[in-house]
């Protein structure tokens, strides 16, 4: 339940942060690394390097700041059964004029026009993420979150490869969700006190769960330094995958509860578990599904246009979720 009124946010990190930022980077030591070792054992120490001296001599905090500042930033009181009040942050935009995932889908999905519809956007950080506030006690899991979706893992040959694509990520690229899931204080303290582990930490799974997006340096630098300078810090947001399985006991992809309010799924052939389009109906009321060629778990990073397109195409005037809120069409009809 909402407690207040929303209240305008900006980004300021005190130069006091940036500083030691910069004096951790300085003392950085890099651990060695096995000849020809490449992605198979983890984030390349040639890229960690290449990455800590950008950060360090070319990326500037304040510029990537001042871009950000010039969102729609607002924060809010938000009550949660067994865990008071939580400040929340967001981005609130309904006009043309972690939130950076979806920093490139606002310009396209608030673009008025009379051949497709605008939204109304509201891009939450989670509990623990950005700069919401985090939970300070245990059990804060997907009912808290409430718009948390679990997806189901369930035979044609393209269903087939679907189970098997899933297998072997969970096989070879779930290393972080078990730490994360049964040990995450453990790991804070690395998070919290090392940027430079941080930095390889998030890294790796920025390649390995993109569909060869080729993110740019600042990009990366950019994504790090919001989760460094986060409100409640680095390892706050590990502890949502220690909630969500109860400390490991539990599939989190094993199943989930029916929901009745309209349902659309976009299939990205490099997402992290893939499952068979005809399991996509247990979720819930599947009104519209949408299969791509190209993107990964951060679609709307990678290709921000085939998931606002797919939007569009869902609550436009001939999709299946058109007018399903009263009154409100998103089409301009000036």
């Amino acid at each position: 339940m909402s407690t207040n009124a929303e209240k305008s946010f900006a980004l300021s990190v005190p130069d006091s942060d940036v500083e030691l930022l910069h004096k951790k980077l300085d003392l950085v030591r890099f651990p060695d690394e096995l000849e020809g070792a490449d992605w198979d054992y983890g984030a390349p120490l040639s890229e960690i390097q290449r990455l800590v001296e950008h950060w360090k001599s070319t990326f500037d905090w304040r510029k990537a700041e001042a871009e950000i500042n010039k969102l729609p930033m607002f924060t809010r009181d938000i009550e949660v059964e067994g865990h008071g009040t939580l400040d929340i942050h967001y981005v609130h935009k309904k006009r043309p004029g972690h939130f950076l995932e979806v920093r490139k889908m606002l310009p396209l999905l608030t673009d008025k026009s009379v051949d497709h519809p605008s939204f109304h956007v509201v891009a939450l950080s989670l509990p623990a993420f950005g700069f919401s506030e985090a939970p300070k006690k245990p059990g804060f899991s997907g009912r808290q979150y409430a718009d948390y979706i679990k997806e189901a893992i369930g035979v044609t040959l393209k269903v087939k490869a679907e189970l098997e694509y899933s297998t072997a990520w969970r096989q070879t690229g779930f290393g972080y969700f078990a730490v994360q899931s049964t040990k995450p204080q453990t790991l804070g303290y690395s998070l919290a006190d090392s940027p430079v582990g941080l930095l390889a930490w998030i890294y790796e799974k920025l390649v390995s769960a993109t569909d060869k997006y080729p993110w740019t340096d600042d990009e990366v630098i950019e994504w790090i330094s919001i989760y460094w300078f986060s409100r409640a810090g680095p390892a706050a947001a590990c502890r949502i995958y220690y909630e969500m399985t109860g400390g490991g006991k539990h599939d989190v992809f094993a199943g989930s509860k029916w929901t009745s309010v309209p349902l659309g799924v976009s299939y990205f052939p490099k997402e992290i578990v893939r499952v068979p389009r005809s399991w996509s109906c247990t979720l819930g009321k599947l009104v519209f599904e949408s299969e791509h060629d190209k993107g990964g778990h951060f679609a709307a990073v990678e290709v921000p246009e085939k998931l606002a397109s797919d939007l569009r195409l869902m609550y436009g005037k001939d999709g299946p979720a058109h007018g399903v809120v009263p009154g409100k069409t998103g089409y301009n009809q000036a």
